[in-house]
């Protein structure tokens, strides 16, 4: 390293105000550069990576950075309560049977994404967890659980595991996105599928047509809660499940598992949630839930790619990829089991296309892909309620508790 590298050091409030200029540079790109769009990569990915190739071209010739990263996170663990706040078994019921047989489904899939990648690293020579993050963490997981894991693994003996998450991360963003289309409409055309013409459910019209943003479990009626109610009665929520979170998360401790910060916050969460729906204490607005978690997932993002060490992936490429391929052939196996397990018909084909799509990227890949099927061919209002509710909130629950048993067992 030049002797005139200096070192710049950011605090805490520092780091958060350019994680939130990462965002705005994100969504600024997105909207200029097709591409990006088409792919359904999402915003903080974007600028998140583009300040890590800022400081990949910066270290070791001009600065190097340091940043207080405590608010990283707490901005993290508090994204994973409010996937436990979202886990209402409520919204379970409501979707009925499909719902829950497509969540075991997705639950298997993930599973067998980490024994893929345990036995392939095993074969390469590469570290068993290695084979972990390759699997459920990049896949099913996305940018966002790969980044969370990233750290713990590393702890664990997986080396470069922040890095090699999200790179994973972001080809099955891509490879799920040219996945989902085209094996949901290779089936529909192969089978000679059509939307069924029965009359839609209540639930299924209200999904369908997007008049409710979630299915709000905990719908309170306008004229007897203000917003700012509404707002406060969902941080009140967070900030107690992430509190009795860490309660949890020292029990486990205790009891010798090694388990990311967050486990013990989406588990409290969890029940609280569904206490809530049964009682109704704190009337949790699964609307701002979300608008919560989704800020607290964008700024955890560019703050976790900030200190991202791009330059460890060179000697990773190669089984890197072998294993990536891997995974891709997987989930085009698995898309025609989903597509008989959920009734071999024109919505079945559908969310087998959603399946790979959020399997191998995100819920977005999912239901980007699954417009674009019925758009060409009509309505699968059943697909819509069922992918979203699995992609969206269970799965991400049933996927951490994968991860982090096969992770303690391979450590």
């Amino acid at each position: 390293m030049p002797a005139d590298v200096f070192t710049l050091k950011l605090n805490a409030v520092q780091v958060l105000a350019l994680s939130a200029a990462g965002v705005a540079a994100g969504v600024w790109l997105k909207d200029r550069v097709s591409l990006l769009d088409r792919l359904h990569i999402p915003a903080p990915v974007v600028g998140g990576l583009l300040y890590a190739m800022l400081a990949l071209a910066l270290r070791d010739r001009y600065v190097n950075f340091e940043m207080d990263l405590v608010l990283r996170d707490i901005l993290m663990v508090a994204f994973f309560t409010t996937v436990g706040l979202s886990a209402s078994f409520r919204l379970l019921r409501k979707g009925g049977v499909q719902v829950g047989w497509f969540l075991v489904l997705a639950s298997v899939a993930a599973a067998l994404q980490n024994l893929l990648g345990i036995g392939l690293a095993l074969l390469l020579g590469l570290p068993p967890l290695l084979g972990v993050v390759t699997g459920s963490v990049s896949m099913t997981g996305g940018p966002a659980t790969a980044l969370a894991f990233g750290p713990l693994l590393e702890q664990m003996g997986a080396p470069a595991a922040s890095t090699v998450g999200l790179a994973a991360a972001m080809f099955g963003i891509v490879a799920g996105g040219l996945l989902g289309g085209y094996a949901g409409g290779r089936l529909i055309q192969r089978h000679g599928l059509r939307p069924a013409e029965a009359a839609l459910s209540p639930v299924e019209q209200l999904v369908y047509e997007g008049r409710e943003a979630k299915l709000e479990a905990s719908a309170v009626s306008p004229e007897t809660v203000a917003e700012h109610t509404a707002l406060w009665s969902s941080i009140f929520a967070i900030a107690v499940a992430m509190g009795l979170g860490t309660l949890v998360s020292a029990w486990f401790e205790r009891a010798g598992l090694t388990l990311p910060s967050y486990v013990g916050a989406m588990m409290a969460a969890g029940l609280l949630r569904n206490l809530d729906d049964r009682f109704r204490w704190i009337r949790i607005s699964q609307r701002e839930i979300d608008n919560l978690g989704h800020i607290a997932l964008s700024l955890f993002i560019v703050m976790a790619l900030l200190t991202l060490r791009l330059w460890e992936l060179v000697a990773l490429a190669a089984p890197l990829f072998a294993i990536l391929a891997a995974q891709v052939a997987l989930i085009w196996a698995l898309g025609g089991l989903v597509y008989r397990a959920m009734g071999r018909d024109y919505d079945a084909a559908v969310m087998a296309g959603g399946f790979s799509g959020f399997t191998l990227g995100t819920t977005a890949n999912a239901l980007a892909c699954m417009q674009v099927l019925t758009e060409k061919f009509g309505p699968a209002p059943r697909a819509y309620l069922v992918v979203p509710l699995v992609g969206a909130f269970f799965l991400d629950f049933t996927n951490a508790l994968i991860i982090t048993t096969l992770a303690n067992l391979f450590r």
